[in-house]
Parts: structure tokens; C-alpha cells; sequence
């Protein structure tokens, strides 16, 4: 049920193909202007170049659609820094990877926009306590993880909106996985891949000693979150936003940014449903 524009001037997203109060239409700040950013790479920056050598494009403050050229993590970068604008990203494969990306190609640019497939995503938000008292917030596109910093196993107790479910987990981590992020990280801990707009986040231990037989939880997205960890001076551990590292963290909260969205475009043959539908049956 996502929908595909007709022209750059005005995107429908959606945030959740059964939520469609999640539906809203978003006029980019510029009408039908580009900008283009790449990651470090030769080969994401020869793309660079193409592009702007055959369309006219404008600054990143200026854009109604950034074109993003790298892999997974550039992509994740441009998101996170156009968290809550009306600025739409398109992100093309010049990296590994490259699940969020759409395939490179400098032809037909503007009609690949035009046709492009609309997603608005929610991003998931850490707030993290460390052991001197500090409070460090990030956000996350594809999951929130705590990892243990020693050969100590973790110790973490686990309340969902303020109710006590796990007492103590013993692992090597945990993390809460977005369904965009399903397929990363969470997939790679046996953590279970999440249909995109089930309007659930994935709960998913890393390498659980006790108890032994416990994977995770699926959670409702509007659940509150918060990781307690257990003798923290002696069993350390790292929280992680993306990539955004809090070391030394004694508690950490994750939630759902409901209130702040980000837009993501791809081509109609890969759009961000299929892909990770398609993960699913893929040895």
C-alpha cells in the first residue's frame, strides 16, 4: 500500500502500509531540487561527480531530495542527519551491501525519483546513563544495542513500560531492532526479521547464557524500554545507537520516536517491503 509519486513536488509517505494515519503528504523544501552526498570512497565519489556533472543540483540545507552514494552506513548517516526535515533520501549502491540502497545508475535520474516508492520511517532513540552520571541521547534507524566492554559476561535487567520482565540476563548483549533494521545486525544474533509496518520492534539477546533458551521478545513500538545493568564497575558495558558508542553506560532507555520521521525513496522493483520480504526465504 505505499504509494509512488507523480512528480518531486509533493512525496506521499507512509510510515506503516496498515497504519494510514501514518499517511500524510510532505512538500520537499525545494521543489524538484537534488543534492548529492557520497561517502569516502573513489567510487562513491567518481558517482558524485557523474551526477552532478549531468543535473543541476543545489546545497544539502537547499534539497527537496538528497541522493545518497556509499553503502549501508552512508545511508544511515544521511538519515540520521535529516531525522525530522521534509527532505526526502535516495540512496544508490556504491558500497557492499547496500540493503537500504537502490542500484547505481546516473540515467534517468529524475524519472527513478518520479516513479520512486515512499517510506516514512519512525527512528528509535537511546538515552543512556553512564556510570559518572552523564545522560547521552542518540537515535537509530536500525537498532540500539549494549555489549558487554570485557571478558565478563554482561548482567541486565530488563523492565518494558516500567514493569520488571527479566530480572537478569547473562549474555554477551541485547538489542532493540527497528523492522528496517531486522534484517541487519538482528538477523546476524538469530533475532527474527520483521515485516515492514507490523508495527513491532524485535527484542533480541546476544549470545544469552541464562537464561540459556531465551532469544528475545517481540514488542509493540510504542513500548518504553529500559536496560539496567547489573555490578557495572565490574562488568562494563557499551551502549550503541547505529553507530553512535556511549561506553561505561549503567542504565539505557530506548523508545520509538513516534513524533520525528525520516523519508526514505526507492525504485518500485526494490522497494524496502519486498526487500525485506524477499529476506525471508533467503538461504
Amino acid at each position: 500500500m505505499s504509494q509512488t509519486p507523480k512528480d518531486l513536488e509533493s512525496l506521499v509517505t507512509v510510515s506503516s502500509p496498515r497504519d494510514l494515519a501514518d499517511r500524510e503528504i510532505i512538500a520537499p523544501t525545494t521543489s524538484g531540487s537534488i543534492a548529492v552526498v557520497a561517502g569516502d570512497t573513489d567510487k562513491a565519489q567518481e558517482a558524485k561527480r557523474e551526477i552532478e556533472t549531468r543535473y543541476p543540483t543545489v546545497p544539502v540545507e537547499d534539497a527537496g531530495i538528497i541522493i545518497a552514494l556509499g553503502g549501508d552506513g552512508m545511508m544511515l548517516h544521511t538519515l540520521r542527519d535529516n531525522v525530522g526535515t521534509n527532505t526526502a533520501i535516495y540512496g544508490m549502491n556504491r558500497g557492499t551491501v547496500g540493503f537500504l540502497m537502490n542500484e547505481f545508475s546516473a540515467d534517468d535520474l529524475i524519472e527513478r525519483l518520479n516513479r520512486a516508492t515512499c517510506f516514512r520511517l519512525h527512528p528509535l532513540r537511546m538515552r543512556a546513563e553512564t556510570v559518572k552520571g552523564d545522560f547521552i541521547e542518540a537515535i537509530a534507524i536500525n537498532e540500539v544495542s549494549l555489549f558487554r566492554e570485557t571478558r565478563q559476561a554482561a548482567k541486565i535487567n530488563i523492565k518494558i513500560d516500567d514493569v520488571l520482565r527479566m530480572e537478569e540476563l547473562i549474555c554477551d548483549g541485547i538489542m532493540v531492532a527497528t523492522p528496517a533494521g531486522s534484517t541487519a545486525y538482528n538477523l546476524s544474533a538469530h533475532g527474527p526479521i520483521l515485516p515492514f509496518g507490523s508495527g513491532v520492534l524485535a527484542l533480541t539477546a546476544i549470545s544469552p547464557f541464562r537464561p540459556r533458551r531465551w532469544r528475545g521478545a517481540l514488542l509493540p513500538r510504542n513500548a518504553r524500554i529500559k536496560f539496567s545493568v547489573q555490578e557495572h564497575i565490574k562488568r562494563p558495558i557499551s551502549a550503541v545507537a547505529d553507530d553512535t558508542e556511549v561506553r561505561d553506560v549503567k542504565s539505557v532507555e530506548v523508545w520509538e520516536d513516534q513524533k520525528t520521521a525520516v523519508t526514505i525513496l526507492f525504485d518500485p522493483e526494490h522497494n524496502l517491503e519486498e526487500r525485506i520480504l524477499k529476506e525471508q526465504f533467503t538461504a
